[in-house]
């Protein structure tokens, strides 16, 4: 298993992919540009989809669910978001098939053609904000706080598993509220929510930060990222929440009536994350070997390998495992015992290591004579002892250990990989020979950053909400800067 996968070093695309498909998280489909995803990826999807569902209830928010097809209409309504979004939709324009008249296929039937066409979800803005228009009414109804957990088709030309496909999952909330300050409260509110599950619970060091007006949401006033560092040296956004002002609510004609008695546009917010998160997992923490899982949310936190070669050995060892595992979980511990027959220890070995589990617990007939467990660790690799009697805290103990050294491994290399630079030169020497993120002093024009684009391949990932940096000059044009920004070529 563990040869299937080309080294990161030789092609770090084709390791991913190769990653992605040894670990069995996905497998390409039928539908060019689409994924299936098996169930390792998908029950590392319900982990994190379970932390963030808690996180958002904890916060106020409602899970709903709207239709998968919008009114073409609905989009048109919108200019920025249907200009930003037109060239991605799949659009349904007759409800049934016939039997060509040759008899080799099938075609739509033109007696079924659509009296307007839908489009397959690309978000739902455009649909959510058309029923709130009928909810609201009053300041009294405000605000509304909707979580959605569903699937989106965006139609992409070049596709990577997981990283950019046609449908994809994710979670988009969408709030609408009586004040400015409010939605700006809570585009932040969320912004922080995404920036705590991805370090606490995926062990990956974020910024926090603003996009500029080219690489903003389309209909959004403000767009908030987090941007995360992969193995490469390229960036990948993690999360975003977006501002949106009252551009829908208007677009939409939903007004309320304020504690003032005066009609008023409401206020907006929308953001999510996707399945996409299971890909920067995978190019943040894993290695050559295959898949590497932060514990806190890894399908199996521990595997259970006996080890027998004789029949009057299997009932020793395997009650002393199964005890073993009875007390891990009990401590609310994912335990697996691997008893599988047919395959040898050695086998099962590498199939855990291939994809990810943290812990790996083996015992033998010699490991229940001396009261013994081997504990090998996923991250490191590493083998040691460990008393069967105090296994079970020592294996808590490492759990905790490895997630917070994935995170404090991955929090090094993005400090290595970013540089702050002065010129332009230095600029794109830093991109070849180091990549990582660049920081460097930009005028805000979109002149400027589209230059820069067309000339590195790299972009404006976020302008920081961290303001600790002096004032300069644009590394380009020599003029005026604020601040510095991040740059980097990304996913």
């Amino acid at each position: 298993m563990a040869d299937a996968i080309t080294p990161r070093g030789e092609d770090y695309s084709k390791w991913y992919i190769d990653v992605v498909l040894t670990a069995k998280l996905a497998d390409y489909s039928p539908v060019r540009g689409c994924m299936i995803i098996r169930p390792n990826g998908y029950q590392l999807w319900e982990n994190m989809q379970r932390v963030l569902d808690g996180m958002f209830k904890e916060t106020g928010h409602e899970n709903a669910y709207f239709p998968l097809f919008i009114p073409e209409s609905f989009l048109a309504r919108e200019a920025e978001h249907v200009e930003g979004f037109a060239k991605e939709c799949a659009v349904v324009t007759h409800s049934r098939l016939r039997v060509s008249e040759d008899g080799t296929g099938l075609e739509p039937d033109p007696d079924s053609r659509l009296e307007e066409n839908l489009v397959v979800r690309p978000t739902s803005e455009t649909i959510i904000w058309d029923s709130y228009r009928k909810w609201i009414q009053s300041w009294r109804d405000l605000p509304i706080k909707i979580n959605q957990w569903a699937n989106v088709v965006r139609w992409e030309m070049r596709t990577r598993l997981f990283l950019r496909t046609m449908e994809f999952l994710w979670q988009e909330g969408h709030t609408a509220h009586a004040t400015e300050q409010e939605a700006v409260d809570e585009t932040l509110l969320i912004l922080d929510l995404y920036a705590r599950f991805v370090e606490d619970y995926m062990a990956i060091p974020v910024i926090k930060g603003i996009k500029t007006e080219s690489e903003r949401f389309a209909g959004a006033v403000d767009t908030y990222c987090i941007e995360a560092l992969m193995q490469d040296g390229k960036a990948l956004q993690a999360g975003t929440s977006h501002f949106l002002g009252q551009n829908f609510a208007k677009a939409f004609d939903c007004t309320f009536q304020n504690q003032d008695n005066e009609l008023e546009h409401v206020w907006a917010t929308s953001w999510g994350v996707s399945t996409r998160l299971i890909g920067a997992l995978v190019m943040t923490h894993s290695d050559d070997h295959g898949l590497v899982l932060p514990p806190r949310l890894a399908p199996t936190q521990v595997v259970l390998v006996p080890i027998f070669r004789k029949e009057e050995e299997k009932s020793l060892v395997l009650d002393a495992a199964d005890k073993v595992r009875r007390e891990l979980s009990e401590r609310g511990i994912a335990v697996r015992l691997d008893d599988r027959e047919g395959q040898r220890p050695g086998w099962k070995f590498t199939e855990h290591e291939v994809q990810g589990v943290p812990v790996r617990l083996a015992i033998g007939p010699r490991d229940v004579q001396n009261g013994t467990v081997e504990l090998a660790r996923r991250d490191t690799r590493t083998k040691e002892t460990v008393a069967a009697d105090g296994v079970v805290d020592h294996v808590a103990k490492t759990l905790e250990d490895i997630q917070q050294s994935l995170f404090d491994r991955a929090a090094e290399f993005r400090s290595e990989h970013t540089t702050t630079v002065d010129s332009y030169d230095e600029f794109k020497d830093t991109l070849e020979s180091k990549g990582g993120f660049v920081l460097a002093h930009w005028d805000g024009t979109a002149e400027t950053e589209a230059r820069i684009k067309n000339e590195t391949k790299a972009t404006i990932r976020c302008l920081p909400l961290q303001k600790g940096d002096e004032p300069g000059v644009d590394m380009i044009t020599g003029k005026p800067s604020s601040q510095r920004v991040y740059f980097a070529r990304a996913y």
